[in-house]
């Protein structure tokens, strides 16, 4: 074992002094190391950090919860369009049923998302704002922070009162420079409406979803003058399971209650869609497998022009040394610690080729998440993680090893009289 730690350590010196006493030729036979690990370490961090930020701007929806709807979400609603378009639209008496008679349920919500509405204040005027048509048990369903004021009261949201709470940026729009926008009122669908409450400001995630231009109604207060379940419009049902309910066992109740309440016979299939945040999460893992394996092979490609590197610079650091492995041979070293020196020699000249891709893929993330932040005003995270840190270490180590074995295996089997002759 002192043996083995010993050889280590003069490999690893001798590789260093490769380095310092060979600058250029080492440079150049690092460069397609560090290129290859660069590139394929940066294809991985920003699928990785695109897969992270998509998943979490979904999470918003809720993982524990189920959406009752028209349509699958795991289908192409160009193939079956007429089938699913004569489906009926949940019904403001379902989601009431739903409330009463489900026992795994933590919150019932009904929702609608009237889009390209125009929201006016006085003189000020917003035009493309969205609607968002809500019933009370929202708030659990997704978390809102409240910059003023508050959320809809039980009695406001049930007698359907003329209420309303703004996104942060419409707020802006239409009240600028007012630092005291609770209890004026907006005119939205053409009626008036008190604001009670403005968001803080979110921002856009990466799919573009943000609440900073919306403007939140009451469901029961916009069902009197719009008819909100008509087959052009598509209201929809979430319901979030209890902290102790599997998501299965209460999807099968909701189920259950919706066949009961739309009278479907036990043979009829149903007429409604339950939609779950996994349908969208299994389909995304195989995109971002299909992208993470198109990256990789692109970045191996540039790898192995790195290994091919390594080995020149090997060959010639064997052809410099012959004579001294003639003497160590000569003085009765074995051929696998001539072996073995050659090969950490190569590991780890790769591994600092590595050390420095991964660094500039380092550099890289920092520059691209503050370019997003700064330009884009989106919020996304580009994340260099451990899995990748070690994935791109390893990689390195196993290049070396690979094009540092041939010249190795040869510098082993030289004659030691040959070779001190040389």
């Amino acid at each position: 074992m002192k043996v083995f730690l010993k050889l280590t350590k003069e490999s690893i010196i001798i590789a260093f002094q490769e380095i310092v006493n060979n600058r250029l030729r080492a440079f150049l036979s690092l460069l397609g190391i560090t290129i290859g690990i660069f590139c394929i370490i940066s294809v991985f961090t920003a699928v990785d950090s695109l897969e992270k930020n998509v998943k979490t701007s979904f999470q918003k929806l809720g993982d524990n919860v189920v959406y009752v709807q028209k349509q699958p979400w795991n289908e192409d609603p160009s193939q079956s369009w007429w089938k699913y378009f004569r489906r009926p639209t949940a019904q403001y008496n379902e989601f009431k049923t739903l409330q009463d008679k489900l026992t795994t349920a933590d919150a019932v919500s009904m929702m609608l998302y009237l889009g390209g509405k125009t929201v006016k204040n006085g003189g000020n005027s917003v035009e493309g704002v969205t609607v968002a048509c809500i019933t009370h048990d929202y708030y659990k369903l997704r978390e809102m922070e409240f910059a003023d004021g508050r959320y809809f009261s039980l009695m406001e949201s049930n007698n359907g009162t003329n209420v309303c709470f703004l996104g942060y940026d419409l707020a802006q729009e239409l009240f600028p420079g007012s630092k005291n926008i609770v209890g004026k009122t907006v005119k939205a669908l053409g009626r008036e409406l008190r604001v009670i409450g403005v968001l803080k400001r979110e921002g856009d995630d990466v799919l573009g979803w943000s609440s900073d231009d919306n403007i939140f109604m009451p469901y029961a207060y916009v069902n009197r003058f719009l008819k909100l379940n008509s087959r052009w419009t598509e209201p929809f049902i979430a319901v979030k399971a209890k902290d102790t309910v599997p998501l299965d066992f209460m999807t099968e109740e909701v189920k259950q209650v919706m066949r009961s309440v739309r009278k479907l016979k036990p043979k009829e299939a149903d007429n409604f869609a339950i939609n779950r945040l996994s349908i969208i999460t299994g389909v995304l893992n195989v995109v971002f497998g299909v992208i993470n394996f198109a990256g990789g092979a692109i970045g191996i490609f540039s790898i192995i022009v790195g290994a091919f590197g390594i080995a020149n610079i090997m060959f010639v650091s064997v052809k410099e040394r012959t004579s001294i492995i003639g003497v160590k041979k000569a003085l009765g070293a074995k051929r696998i610690f001539i072996l073995i020196e050659f090969l950490i020699e190569a590991m780890v000249l790769c591994l600092i080729g590595g050390l420095l891709g991964l660094f500039f893929v380092w550099i890289e993330s920092y520059l691209l998440e503050y370019l997003v932040m700064e330009y884009k005003e989106m919020e996304f995270s580009f994340i260099l993680t451990a899995n990748n840190v070690l994935l791109g270490l390893a990689l390195s180590v196993g290049v070396g090893m690979v094009a540092g074995f041939v010249p190795a295996l040869a510098a082993s089997r030289m004659s030691p009289v040959e070779a001190i002759r040389s």
